[in-house]
């Protein structure tokens, strides 16, 4: 079953958290060292990126949360929806959880969708692309990131943006 998260301390917090620091695992050693930190998500992180409007979703089998994805609307909704922290528990990956939740959520908006990953994680961004997803240019990538994203100039650096076709029909959504 696909329902929408419970954010706060006693809901889904904790499982959410222990579902980002479970998969991220997959990025030690790929991503710059410098960018990985252990956790890969702190609780502050997690209630700062509840705070800023980050919906979490979630599959759920059998009373327990198998992945999560987040979406963030922008510009009021009328900006692109960002698609934020799309993990699946190491355990249960390979499943089809992960397409799920991003289908659900493309259903959900009539806005434009990007998203932002790790340059090097090969299997994420594969993960997009076979989904209809596409690079962006890597001027708009910066462009995007500065604009949408809260990181430092290091991630930016390091990370691609993927557009779905709702964005390049929009000729780039916002420029």
């Amino acid at each position: 079953m696909i329902r929408p998260c419970t954010g706060a301390l006693g809901g889904d917090f904790d499982d959410i958290l222990a579902i980002i620091n479970d998969a991220a695992q997959a990025y030690r050693g790929v991503i710059p060292d410098d960018r990985w930190h252990d956790p890969y998500m702190s609780e502050a992180e997690l209630r700062q990126e509840l705070r800023d409007g980050v919906e979490f979703w979630a599959v759920e089998e059998d009373g327990r949360l198998a992945g999560v994805m987040g979406i963030q609307q922008t510009g009021g909704g009328q900006g692109p929806a960002l698609i934020r922290h799309a993990y699946v528990r190491t355990a249960d990956q390979h499943r089809g959880i992960g397409g799920r939740l991003l289908d659900h959520l493309r259903a959900r908006t009539s806005s434009a969708m990007l998203i932002g990953t790790w340059a090097d994680a090969d299997w994420a961004v594969d993960f997009y692309e076979r989904r209809g997803f596409q690079l962006v240019t890597p001027e708009e990538k910066d462009r995007l990131l500065r604009r949408y994203w809260s990181v430092p100039e290091r991630q930016i650096e390091t990370s691609v943006v993927l557009g779905d076709e709702r964005w390049f029909e929009s000729a780039g959504g916002d420029r």
